[in-house]
């Protein structure tokens, strides 16, 4: 007893370790509830506005509005009929085609815009970022608009130049010039929100990596194609995944494009304006429900097998 008695501390001792233990606790409570304090109108409205209309949306498409009996309990069947649907499908096989063509161009000019942007050749670098970035600002109904315009084959400026020499008008809004027309807006919109992405991630590269490149001969494309693209991988796969994700959602630009060339796009021409079209003119919003939430598997099916496929070729 002799021996340990000096290891067990008198009550003074414990008393002022638990004050001061109590106080650190409470310091940090208070740092954590000033955090949360800022967050809660964030967290309030996230769940008014996504989490709540989210699982009403998951209710009601289990349901099915009758003349007799109102609305009824079915299960998965909106589901199932979803699978069978041809217009559904078909609508998901054209973002898909678009989705392959659009998104690489896209993401690869992204890729040289911020490349160069990084690489000092570009002098004025605010006035450059600031020129690719402004698309991105203006509200993608606007952009469709604007295009839209350009389009025209009656006030379009590419009409009045064909007038001026006395050709007939180009058509771009046909049955195969939609899509193109479609990926040109959306190219046109995101780029320099991608190359925003791709350039902060250049910028965070050591540059010492470029210092030692430089000093066992490398030149500039070299240390792009072995230094900057692989380092800014992540950022380039993420890219990709918005990319995914914006595509097949495509709506405010084929809605626009509609008013254009009603006899190109119907109803089912992309699965976001058929969802629309099934809950604001032909008010099934049960089976709209179930077309959305159809696609929005779709969606995370396809951003994890991306992700998968991007994975395994880093692991080789």
């Amino acid at each position: 007893m002799q021996h340990t008695s000096h290891l067990i501390p008198d009550s003074a001792t414990a008393r002022r370790y638990r004050h001061t233990s109590g106080r650190r606790r409470a310091r940090r409570w208070k740092k954590a509830g000033l955090a949360y304090l800022f967050l809660l109108p964030f967290l309030i409205l996230f769940l008014l506005f996504f989490l709540v209309t989210l699982g009403y949306a998951l209710w009601i498409s289990v349901f099915s509005d009758r003349l007799v009996g109102g609305s009824v309990f079915i299960g998965v069947q909106n589901y199932l009929r979803v699978l069978q649907d041809s217009a559904f499908w078909e609508g998901v096989r054209r973002i898909g085609l678009f989705m392959v063509v659009q998104v690489p161009v896209m993401l690869t000019l992204a890729l040289l815009f911020a490349l160069l942007l990084d690489s000092g050749v570009v002098r004025v670098r605010t006035l450059f970022r600031l020129g690719f970035f402004l698309p991105y600002a203006i509200p993608s109904v606007v952009s469709a608009l604007l295009w839209g315009y350009l389009y025209s084959p009656h006030i379009g400026p590419f009409a009045q130049l064909a007038s001026l020499f006395h050709l007939p008008a180009p058509v771009f809004l046909t049955e195969a010039g939609m899509l193109p027309s479609l990926g040109n807006i959306v190219t046109w919109q995101w780029t320099g929100y991608n190359m925003i992405i791709m350039y902060s991630a250049l910028q965070a590269i050591p540059p010492e990596l470029y210092e030692a490149a430089l000093l066992d001969g490398a030149n500039k494309w070299k240390i792009a194609r072995t230094i900057k693209i692989p380092l800014i991988a992540p950022a380039i796969v993420l890219t990709c995944i918005f990319s995914i994700i914006g595509s097949l959602q495509l709506f405010n630009e084929p809605s626009i494009m509609a008013t254009l060339a009603p006899t190109v796009i119907g109803d089912h021409y992309t699965p976001n304006l058929y969802a629309y079209t099934l809950a604001f003119i032909n008010q099934q919003y049960n089976y709209s429900a179930a077309v959305s939430f159809t696609l929005g598997a779709i969606v995370c099916v396809c951003s994890y097998l991306f992700l998968l496929l991007t994975n395994r070729r880093r692991l080789r």
